[in-house]
């Protein structure tokens, strides 16, 4: 049933799907800055200096959030965490989990722990979410990971 949920919402999000088609050659800066959604999250993560991290080895496993996601944060939010690397640092590193984590990998009311500290939850239940984002396209493979697309910024615990 999960891994029907997943493909389900890969095949439902066919835009953004379609534009990782060639993702699996790329790492997953590359792979973000190709589908051409996450302009946003790429740019945050060239401020927080997390590239060549994101860029390495791994493998990892990113929740990341759309343009949409980042635009629905109140005014103001994105410049502030902007001018913020180390801020913004911990957010965007609560967005990461080490290793490649699948769809098939998951189960309802599960924790990971993120390159943050913090733990997430992953609920597979009326659909996937991680905390209080819904996953939108899952298993996007990256030649150093995965990528889930969320459509909200999660925010560490404080």
């Amino acid at each position: 049933m999960l891994r029907r949920t997943f493909l389900a919402l890969t095949a439902s999000s066919a835009m953004t799907t379609g534009a990782f088609a060639a993702g699996h050659s790329a790492d997953i800066v590359d792979t973000a800055v190709n589908a051409g959604n996450f302009t946003t999250l790429v740019a945050a993560v060239e401020a927080a200096g997390l590239v060549d991290t994101l860029k390495g080895d791994g493998p990892f496993t990113v929740f990341a959030p759309t343009d949409e996601a980042f635009a629905a944060l109140p005014a103001g939010t994105v410049d502030k965490l902007l001018a913020d690397p180390e801020a913004l640092a911990a957010i965007l590193t609560y967005h990461v989990v080490p290793g490649k984590v699948m769809s098939t990998d998951l189960s309802n009311d599960m924790t990971a722990a993120t390159v943050n500290s913090a733990d997430v939850t992953i609920m597979t239940e009326g659909g996937v979410m991680v905390n209080d984002a819904n996953v939108t396209a899952a298993d996007i493979e990256a030649s150093n990971g995965v990528i889930h697309v969320i459509d909200k910024v999660i925010m560490p615990p404080m």
